[in-house]
């Protein structure tokens, strides 16, 4: 029997139109009891932007996606639109695997700009996740999925990785946040979606005479994309 993590059929909208910055606002889906860790999540690129930012401890039975299997429609939402809920949802449908899940509400800016969350972790949630899509992508998201939780502190360089679920046609009307405005999730699978969760190889030059598609001069990254650090504080 397959996890809820994987299946859960659930959609979200797209992103508002209006950039934000990314603040320390959380949702209210902790779990009280456990550890506390503060998460610091940098956002290291020159051009993309983070929408709102999972942070989740759980069970190390409990993965976010592996690399190489396709995405689950939870991650698929949280790729191509930036929506957490359903991955919330998901994860929390793990029942006692999984202890605290929050969302880092705004935008979150490149430039070294960083936001900042406080989760709870129980005896046996030793493990982390955090992810957040990048903007303006297809379907390109960063994570850090399921690493160990520090005894005092540690960081990690989180890479961008291609959800495979969308062409990466750099199309402005694919593509959802303030710079494009376009559909962010779709359930009408792709001609050139690739099928599986793999590493984000970043922006090219497909059409520069179109001006609907982005080129990589202000978009491209090389990983990693984010920083994230985790310190335990009680």
């Amino acid at each position: 029997m397959r996890s809820a993590l994987l299946w859960i059929p659930l959609l979200t909208g797209l992103l508002a139109a209006a950039p934000t910055l990314a603040d320390d606002s959380d949702s209210d889906s902790g779990r009280r009891g456990g550890a506390v860790y503060e998460v610091v999540v940098t956002n290291i690129t020159k051009g993309q932007t983070f929408t709102p930012i999972l942070v989740a401890t759980h069970a190390p039975s409990v993965r976010l996606f592996q690399a190489g299997s396709p995405a689950s429609q939870p991650l698929e939402i949280l790729a191509e639109d930036g929506g957490t809920g359903p991955l919330t949802d998901a994860l929390l449908d793990e029942g006692r695997r999984v202890g605290d899940v929050r969302t880092i509400d705004g935008l979150l800016p490149a430039g070294q700009t960083s936001a900042r969350i406080r989760v709870r972790a129980g005896r046996r949630h030793t493990r982390i996740s955090v992810a957040a899509m990048l903007i303006p992508t297809n379907d390109t998201f960063f994570s850090v999925n399921g690493a160990r939780l520090p005894r005092y502190a540690t960081t990690f360089d989180a890479p961008g990785y291609d959800a495979g679920t969308e062409e990466n046609d750099q199309d402005c009307a694919n593509m959802p946040g303030p710079r494009c405005g376009g559909e962010g999730f779709s359930e009408e699978p792709g001609p050139g979606d690739e099928g599986f969760v793999h590493i984000g190889n970043g922006f090219h030059e497909l059409d520069p005479e179109d001006p609907n598609v982005l080129g990589p001069f202000l978009y491209d990254w090389r990983n990693p994309v984010a920083r994230v650090t985790v310190r335990r504080v009680r």
